[in-house]
């Protein structure tokens, strides 16, 4: 792994490199990196959680976090993303984690640049470092992928989290459902009821309402659709005994999940945070140590 740019790109073994190492930064285990190296993030979207938690996690293992503000860059001037990260490169930089708007950004920067590009979302392609936590909260809970269900629920034509988690699962033997309204699944085929879907759940998987993508002119409900494909309180306790739900956050409490189930017991929601960090620490040894 010298970069992460979509699961597509990990194998089996990739996954479950990162999610043993991860368990083991969990544990205590100290990175093994034989120097400090240099590492900037690069967030043209806004973030809470992936930002700060890939700086904490560059820390963690002993990196240098070099400061990279976008509002000041010289992106605003005209220049290319290209043409940026080859200075960063030749100013010391040795790797970048950027979330960009456009798709498969990374695109431009595999010829020419040499240093480790981590993909923290890339439009509504895809986000590999969340969905690797997604697998580790997955793993510490049930010990296995194999036969699980998984129900994936909410925005899916704009989710990077649903199309990375949907390629990661379903390749570790993993059933995975979609629940969304009708002009929402994209390229999936999904399912537009709970009917047949709750109760076998051992994963339930909510998604972000991406109001921001959407036209200004469409019209949405809140209330609407917290009670055709929100976890409702009443949802919430027709689920089989072990079954945990999950959300990659921001949440939009009350409607992808009622407020009172966010930290309620068979909530992961900030269990996923702080699985994040130990998680992008085993991501960033593994492609640092490779270079």
């Amino acid at each position: 792994m010298r970069n992460l740019l979509s699961m597509e790109h990990l194998t089996n073994d990739d996954v479950m490199m990162i999610i043993e190492r991860a368990a083991q930064f969990e544990a205590g285990e100290l990175p093994a990196l034989a120097k400090s190296y240099q590492v900037a993030n690069l967030f043209f979207e806004p973030s809470t959680r992936t930002k700060t938690s890939f700086e904490m996690a560059e820390r963690n293992i002993g990196c240098t976090v070099i400061p990279f503000d976008t509002d000041f860059s010289s992106m605003i001037k005209g220049e290319t993303l290209y043409d940026t990260v080859k200075t960063l490169q030749m100013i010391g930089m040795d790797a970048v984690v950027i979330r960009a708007k456009e798709e498969e950004y990374y695109k431009e920067l595999l010829t020419g640049i040499d240093v480790a590009i981590i993909n923290g979302g890339d439009g509504t392609g895809q986000h590999p470092s969340q969905s690797l936590l997604d697998l580790y909260t997955i793993y510490k809970e049930f010990g296995s992928f194999e036969g699980l269900n998984v129900t994936i629920a909410g925005d899916i034509t704009h989710s990077r989290v649903a199309k990375s988690n949907a390629t990661a699962l379903k390749r570790l033997g993993v059933n995975v459902r979609f629940l969304c309204p009708s002009e929402w699944s994209g390229e999936f085929e999904a399912h537009h009821s709970w009917d047949g879907l709750l109760e076998d759940s051992d994963v339930v998987m909510l998604l972000r309402v991406q109001h921001e993508r959407h036209c200004a002119d469409e019209c949405f409900s809140k209330e609407g659709y917290h009670e055709q494909y929100g976890m409702t309180f009443e949802r919430e306790a027709r689920m089989k005994k072990n079954a945990i739900i999950m959300h990659p956050a921001p949440v939009n409490r009350d409607v992808e999940i009622a407020s009172g189930l966010v930290e309620c017991e068979r909530s992961r929601i900030f269990e996923q945070v702080r699985n994040g960090v130990f998680v992008r620490m085993a991501i960033l040894e593994t492609i640092l140590k490779g270079r």
